[in-house]
Order: C-alpha cells, then sequence, then structure tokens
C-alpha cells in the first residue's frame, strides 16, 4: 500500500523517494498560487465543449495598482471627512465665542452713555454769636451736642437695606457702602483732614468727575464749582491742629432709585472735630468745630460694578468761623477764647453787568451748637 501523499502507482523506479528530492525546492505556497498568471478549469468547467484548459489571471501589479488606487480614493474621502468636521468645529467654536463676548459687553457696558455731570457746591460759614470756649477736648465733647455722638466711622451708620424695582439688595448694599467710603476718607482720615492727602477720596469717584476734583484740590475757587471743601473736609494747618484725631459723628443715609439705571444715596451728617491753635502744646485750650455735610450720590451700573460714585450735591456748613473768611481751599475755624468782628453784607452792585459776583454766603451759629459753660464746683467738704 502506498504511504501517505505516495502516487498510485507507488513511486517510480529507480529514484529515492519517488523522485521527491527533484521537487522539494519548489514550494508551492499561498504567494506563489496568487502570483501564476495562468489558472487551470476545474473539471466540471473543462467538460464544456471546446474548453481550454487553462485561462489568464489578471496581473498582480494592475491587481495591486486596483487596490491602490481603491485605498486612495477611500482615504482621500476620509480626509476630506475629517477635514469637514474639523471646519465644523471651528464654526461652532467661532459661534460660540461670539456669544459669550456679546453677552459680557451687554452684561458689563454701561447701560447709557450718559456723562457723569459736575458737582453743585456750596460751602456757608457759620459765624459765632460770642467768644468760642475752650477747654480739654473730652470736656468740651461731654457738654456739648455731640455727647451722644458715635465716636470716628461708627457714627456713619448705614440703614436697613431693601431692593428696589431694578436693583437688588446687593446693589444697593454696594451703594450705601460706597458712599459710607466715601465719607469716613473724606471728612474723618486726618491725611485728609490736614492736606496732606486727597487720593483716597479721588479712587472713590466717577472718573467724568476727575477733572473738576483735581482743579478744585489745586486750584479752588468760591465759584459754586471749584470749592475743595465741597468734596472733603480740610483745615488750614497754618493756623489749626487737631486736637483729637478722632472726630464725633452723627448722620443718615437714603437710597432710592431714580430709574431703571440709577441708584441715589442722599446723606446729611454731623461731624464735631476738636482743634486748638497750630503748633500750641496739647495744654493750650482746644475748641470745638462743627462741619454739617449734606451730599447727594448717584450710581448708574457700572459705577456700582467699579465700586465708585457720582457725587452730584454738596451743601456744607462750618463753624465757628469768620463770614469774611474764604472756606473753598480749607476751613478756618475761630479758636478758644477769640470772637469774629461783626461785618456788615458785602457791598454787591447789581448794575455792574459781566462781572462775577464774589459775594459769599454767611450764616449765624446758634450759641447751642457750642459746648455750654462748665457748671459751679461742688463745694469743698
Amino acid at each position: 500500500m502506498a504511504g501517505r501523499g505516495d502516487p498510485p502507482e507507488g513511486t517510480p523506479d529507480g529514484v529515492p523517494g519517488g523522485g521527491e528530492d527533484e521537487y522539494r525546492s519548489v514550494v508551492f505556497d499561498e504567494s506563489f498560487i496568487r502570483a501564476a498568471r495562468l489558472q487551470e478549469y476545474s473539471a466540471q468547467e473543462r467538460m464544456g465543449e471546446h474548453a481550454e484548459a487553462v485561462r489568464s489571471r489578471p496581473a498582480r501589479g494592475a491587481e495591486a495598482d486596483a487596490e491602490a488606487d481603491a485605498e486612495a480614493d477611500a482615504e482621500a474621502v476620509r480626509s476630506r471627512s475629517r477635514h469637514g468636521a474639523l471646519a465644523l468645529v471651528l464654526m461652532l467654536a467661532v459661534a460660540f465665542a461670539a456669544v459669550v463676548y456679546m453677552s459680557a459687553r451687554n452684561t458689563y457696558r454701561p447701560v447709557t452713555d450718559r456723562r457723569a455731570e459736575s458737582l453743585r457746591i456750596m460751602v456757608v460759614p457759620l459765624a459765632p454769636q460770642g467768644t468760642v470756649p475752650g477747654g480739654e477736648p473730652a470736656a468740651l465733647y461731654a457738654r456739648s451736642p455731640a455727647a451722644q455722638f458715635r465716636t470716628g466711622a461708627a457714627g456713619i451708620t448705614l440703614p436697613a437695606v431693601r431692593r428696589t424695582a431694578h436693583f437688588s439688595d446687593s446693589q444697593v448694599m454696594t451703594a450705601l457702602s460706597t458712599v459710607k467710603d466715601y465719607l469716613v476718607r473724606s471728612s474723618l482720615d486726618p491725611d485728609v483732614l490736614t492736606g496732606n492727602a486727597v487720593r483716597q477720596v479721588r479712587l472713590l469717584l466717577d472718573p467724568d468727575q476727575l477733572d473738576q476734583f483735581d482743579r478744585s484740590v489745586e486750584s479752588p475757587a468760591d465759584d459754586g464749582w471749584h470749592a475743595a471743601t465741597g468734596w472733603l473736609v480740610r483745615f488750614d494747618t497754618a493756623e489749626v491742629a487737631l486736637a483729637d484725631t478722632t472726630a464725633r459723628v452723627r448722620g443718615t443715609m437714603r437710597p432710592a432709585e431714580v430709574g431703571a439705571d440709577a441708584l441715589e444715596v442722599t446723606t446729611d451728617h454731623t461731624l464735631v472735630y476738636a482743634v486748638r491753635p497750630a503748633g500750641a502744646s496739647a495744654l493750650a485750650d482746644a475748641s470745638l468745630f462743627t462741619v454739617r455735610r449734606e451730599l447727594t450720590f448717584r450710581f448708574d451700573r457700572e459705577d456700582l460694578r467699579m465700586h465708585r460714585a457720582e457725587v452730584l450735591t454738596s451743601r456744607v456748613q462750618a463753624g465757628p468761623q469768620a463770614c469774611s473768611s474764604d472756606p473753598s481751599g480749607a476751613l478756618h475755624p475761630v479758636l478758644a477764647g477769640h470772637r469774629t468782628t461783626p461785618t456788615g453784607p458785602a457791598v454787591t452792585d447789581p448794575y455792574a453787568l459781566g462781572t462775577r459776583t464774589t459775594t459769599a454766603l454767611c450764616g449765624a451759629l446758634s450759641p447751642r451748637a457750642q459746648p455750654s459753660e462748665p457748671g459751679p464746683s461742688p463745694p469743698g467738704p
């Protein structure tokens, strides 16, 4: 019986292994078969009439080229798809960025382009009716209407916060807090009171008012627009010094909505300072100087966001002070033991058209606004 893989008739005579060694080097692997140019028909196909024994196969190179072309076409389609998807993503990103940018502009841009108004100022000296009382600061405060006032910034209290039709609780609180900051910096800071600094006040102002503020500080004038003392409290340190760096304060604040895009806060505070002559020793008598400040502040939404204010009006009454003094650049207290010389009203010519009047307003300081005289000493034992 022939072995596995031997021909049915057995191996040829004289050839070891049936001549197997002769064809051992020929390997009919899959690559060899696929590379053949001729392919034998199957037995079924050869039964047909005039059937040929073999048929030609397409060249392997052509087949490879066809496959390569098909793959290249598919890659081109995939590349175009990727580029299209990338372009779509970029377009969506640009559109999203535009929406975010426009939203940010609408959120933070001021609703209107209205410029801040100029501050209108009135500073009125209050002349004493007699000799100004003197003494130790604590004793003077105790005998004055300021006896129950709070000390320093504690006297500038905030009212209850209530939202308005167009402004939230937090926005109203921001307006009130900004006003308090302004009042503290402009009327309680010792550096401001002595004329050594103004920057802390300037930082809280609407930018449209900075030119007016700078001119008022650098070149003050009693013209209703450029008095430095309309913006802040300042003493002439060539004449007086602070005997107590902490003033006594009492007053009110009232917020109100004045439109869909504006809040106003009106304030009315009385501040009492203890002063003594410049260069005098601490043993010299001090006297009290009273300043009443009535201010109106306005806030638009940009002011609220930037923690700044527009000061609309400033009405100041301050005394004891001589009517003849110019209070536009600094306040000039009449000191302890002194009195003012009575003077009549300034001469005014109503026919002098074209000339600016320089007549200043002046009032009389009520005796009740001054410290009372000390009572008699208690009898000894």
